[in-house]
Protein backbone atom coordinates (compact mmCIF):
# COMPACT_ATOMS: atom_id res chain seq x y z
CA UNK A 1 0.00 0.00 0.00
CA UNK A 2 1.57 3.19 -0.80
CA UNK A 3 0.25 6.76 0.61
CA UNK A 4 1.37 10.10 -1.10
CA UNK A 5 0.05 13.70 -0.10
CA UNK A 6 -2.40 14.77 -2.42
CA UNK A 7 0.59 16.94 -4.55
CA UNK A 8 2.60 14.25 -4.74
CA UNK A 9 -0.16 12.28 -5.64
CA UNK A 10 -1.07 14.62 -8.59
CA UNK A 11 2.85 14.58 -9.68
CA UNK A 12 2.82 11.15 -10.00
CA UNK A 13 -0.34 11.09 -12.09
CA UNK A 14 0.75 14.04 -14.06
CA UNK A 15 -2.07 15.68 -12.97
CA UNK A 16 -2.97 19.19 -11.85
CA UNK A 17 -3.31 19.55 -7.80
CA UNK A 18 -6.58 21.25 -8.35
CA UNK A 19 -7.80 18.21 -10.07
CA UNK A 20 -6.95 16.16 -7.54
CA UNK A 21 -8.88 18.59 -5.00
CA UNK A 22 -11.52 17.60 -6.96
CA UNK A 23 -11.50 14.83 -6.88
CA UNK A 24 -11.25 14.81 -3.15
CA UNK A 25 -14.30 17.56 -3.22
CA UNK A 26 -16.62 14.82 -5.28
CA UNK A 27 -15.54 12.13 -2.36
CA UNK A 28 -13.46 10.16 -5.05
CA UNK A 29 -10.43 10.13 -3.40
CA UNK A 30 -9.53 7.92 -0.52
CA UNK A 31 -7.91 9.39 1.82
CA UNK A 32 -6.32 8.27 5.57
CA UNK A 33 -7.47 9.66 8.35
CA UNK A 34 -3.87 12.27 8.31
CA UNK A 35 -4.94 13.17 5.00
CA UNK A 36 -2.35 11.14 2.71
CA UNK A 37 -4.24 9.36 -0.27
CA UNK A 38 -4.46 5.84 -0.40
CA UNK A 39 -2.72 5.14 -4.20
CA UNK A 40 -3.99 1.63 -4.80
CA UNK A 41 -7.40 1.95 -3.56
CA UNK A 42 -7.78 5.40 -4.99
CA UNK A 43 -7.02 4.13 -8.66
CA UNK A 44 -9.31 0.89 -7.82
CA UNK A 45 -11.97 3.48 -6.92
CA UNK A 46 -11.43 5.75 -9.56
CA UNK A 47 -11.33 2.42 -12.37
CA UNK A 48 -14.73 1.77 -10.85
CA UNK A 49 -16.32 5.26 -10.85
CA UNK A 50 -14.90 6.82 -13.70
CA UNK A 51 -16.74 7.69 -17.11
CA UNK A 52 -15.74 4.40 -19.70
CA UNK A 53 -15.96 6.92 -22.49
CA UNK A 54 -13.44 8.61 -21.20
CA UNK A 55 -10.76 5.87 -21.04
CA UNK A 56 -8.22 5.57 -23.04
CA UNK A 57 -9.00 2.84 -25.93
CA UNK A 58 -5.66 0.94 -25.27
CA UNK A 59 -6.94 0.34 -21.10
CA UNK A 60 -10.67 -0.33 -22.24
CA UNK A 61 -9.01 -3.42 -24.30
CA UNK A 62 -6.50 -5.01 -21.49
CA UNK A 63 -7.99 -6.59 -17.63
CA UNK A 64 -7.36 -4.62 -15.02
CA UNK A 65 -3.60 -4.59 -13.56
CA UNK A 66 -5.35 -3.28 -10.04
CA UNK A 67 -5.47 -6.45 -7.66
CA UNK A 68 -9.20 -6.55 -6.42
CA UNK A 69 -7.75 -8.31 -3.49
CA UNK A 70 -7.24 -4.84 -1.76
CA UNK A 71 -9.84 -2.81 0.49
CA UNK A 72 -9.45 0.65 1.01
CA UNK A 73 -8.93 2.39 4.08
CA UNK A 74 -12.21 4.47 4.46
CA UNK A 75 -14.96 2.06 4.39
CA UNK A 76 -17.79 4.29 4.40
CA UNK A 77 -16.33 4.94 1.00
CA UNK A 78 -16.11 1.51 -0.03
CA UNK A 79 -16.43 0.83 -4.04
CA UNK A 80 -19.03 -1.83 -4.19
CA UNK A 81 -21.50 0.82 -2.02
CA UNK A 82 -21.26 3.13 -5.27
CA UNK A 83 -23.09 2.88 -7.55
CA UNK A 84 -21.45 1.91 -10.99
CA UNK A 85 -21.31 5.00 -13.78
CA UNK A 86 -23.22 2.65 -16.19
CA UNK A 87 -25.98 2.52 -13.60
CA UNK A 88 -26.24 5.93 -12.99
CA UNK A 89 -26.15 6.44 -16.86
CA UNK A 90 -28.75 3.99 -17.19
CA UNK A 91 -30.67 5.59 -14.88
CA UNK A 92 -30.41 9.06 -16.04
CA UNK A 93 -31.67 7.66 -19.49
CA UNK A 94 -34.70 5.93 -18.25
CA UNK A 95 -36.05 9.41 -16.37
CA UNK A 96 -35.24 11.35 -19.16
CA UNK A 97 -37.28 8.76 -21.34
CA UNK A 98 -39.75 9.09 -19.39
CA UNK A 99 -40.29 12.78 -18.79
CA UNK A 100 -39.70 12.81 -22.70
CA UNK A 101 -42.79 10.59 -22.88
CA UNK A 102 -45.04 12.56 -20.77
CA UNK A 103 -44.06 15.54 -22.34
CA UNK A 104 -45.49 14.11 -25.59
CA UNK A 105 -48.65 12.96 -23.71
CA UNK A 106 -49.48 16.29 -22.73
CA UNK A 107 -48.62 18.39 -25.91
CA UNK A 108 -50.91 15.08 -27.69
CA UNK A 109 -53.76 15.92 -25.30
CA UNK A 110 -53.66 12.15 -24.17
CA UNK A 111 -52.70 13.29 -20.71
CA UNK A 112 -54.65 15.66 -18.18
CA UNK A 113 -54.18 17.19 -14.87
CA UNK A 114 -55.78 15.94 -12.02
CA UNK A 115 -56.87 19.18 -10.48
CA UNK A 116 -58.61 20.26 -13.85
CA UNK A 117 -60.43 16.56 -13.84
CA UNK A 118 -61.16 17.14 -10.15
CA UNK A 119 -62.66 20.31 -10.74
CA UNK A 120 -64.77 19.08 -13.56
CA UNK A 121 -66.09 16.13 -12.24
CA UNK A 122 -66.90 18.62 -9.00
CA UNK A 123 -69.09 20.85 -11.06
CA UNK A 124 -70.71 18.21 -13.15
CA UNK A 125 -71.78 16.79 -9.60
CA UNK A 126 -73.08 19.91 -8.62
CA UNK A 127 -74.93 21.00 -11.77
CA UNK A 128 -76.57 17.24 -12.00
CA UNK A 129 -77.25 17.56 -7.48
CA UNK A 130 -79.14 21.29 -8.41
CA UNK A 131 -80.86 19.98 -11.51
CA UNK A 132 -82.36 17.01 -9.51
CA UNK A 133 -83.56 19.51 -6.65
CA UNK A 134 -85.07 21.57 -8.76
CA UNK A 135 -87.45 18.87 -9.91
CA UNK A 136 -90.01 19.06 -7.20
CA UNK A 137 -90.80 22.64 -7.88
CA UNK A 138 -91.33 21.59 -11.64
CA UNK A 139 -93.31 18.66 -11.15
CA UNK A 140 -95.59 20.07 -8.57
CA UNK A 141 -98.28 22.30 -10.84
CA UNK A 142 -98.76 19.28 -13.14
CA UNK A 143 -98.86 16.68 -10.54
CA UNK A 144 -101.18 18.24 -8.49
CA UNK A 145 -103.91 17.96 -11.34
CA UNK A 146 -103.00 14.59 -12.09
CA UNK A 147 -104.82 11.83 -10.40
CA UNK A 148 -104.02 8.66 -12.56
CA UNK A 149 -101.06 6.73 -10.99
CA UNK A 150 -99.90 5.26 -14.41
CA UNK A 151 -99.89 9.01 -15.55
CA UNK A 152 -98.15 10.31 -12.22
CA UNK A 153 -95.54 7.67 -12.88
CA UNK A 154 -94.97 8.10 -16.74
CA UNK A 155 -94.47 11.97 -16.28
CA UNK A 156 -92.01 11.53 -13.34
CA UNK A 157 -90.16 8.78 -15.67
CA UNK A 158 -90.42 11.36 -18.93
CA UNK A 159 -89.13 14.45 -16.52
CA UNK A 160 -86.59 12.49 -14.54
CA UNK A 161 -84.78 10.58 -18.44
CA UNK A 162 -85.19 14.46 -19.51
CA UNK A 163 -83.21 16.55 -16.88
CA UNK A 164 -80.58 13.38 -16.45
CA UNK A 165 -80.06 13.46 -20.67
CA UNK A 166 -79.26 17.10 -20.06
CA UNK A 167 -77.30 16.51 -17.58
CA UNK A 168 -75.74 13.98 -19.68
CA UNK A 169 -74.75 16.41 -22.57
CA UNK A 170 -74.32 19.19 -20.57
CA UNK A 171 -71.66 17.48 -18.57
CA UNK A 172 -70.02 16.37 -21.52
CA UNK A 173 -69.47 18.61 -22.73
CA UNK A 174 -68.36 21.01 -19.79
CA UNK A 175 -65.86 17.86 -19.23
CA UNK A 176 -64.63 17.83 -23.34
CA UNK A 177 -64.09 21.61 -22.73
CA UNK A 178 -62.49 21.63 -19.12
CA UNK A 179 -59.85 19.11 -20.57
CA UNK A 180 -58.88 20.75 -23.85
CA UNK A 181 -59.02 24.38 -22.62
Amino acid sequence: MTFLSRTAYAKSKGWSRQYVGKLAQNGRLIETADGLVDVDATEQFLGITSDPSRRPASTLAQPSSISRATEPVNPAESPSTVVGYQQSKARLALAQARLAETTLLETNKSLVEVAVVDAAAFAAGRMLRDLILSLPTQLAPELSGMSDPWEIEKYLVASLRRVLDDAASMTAADFDNAIHS
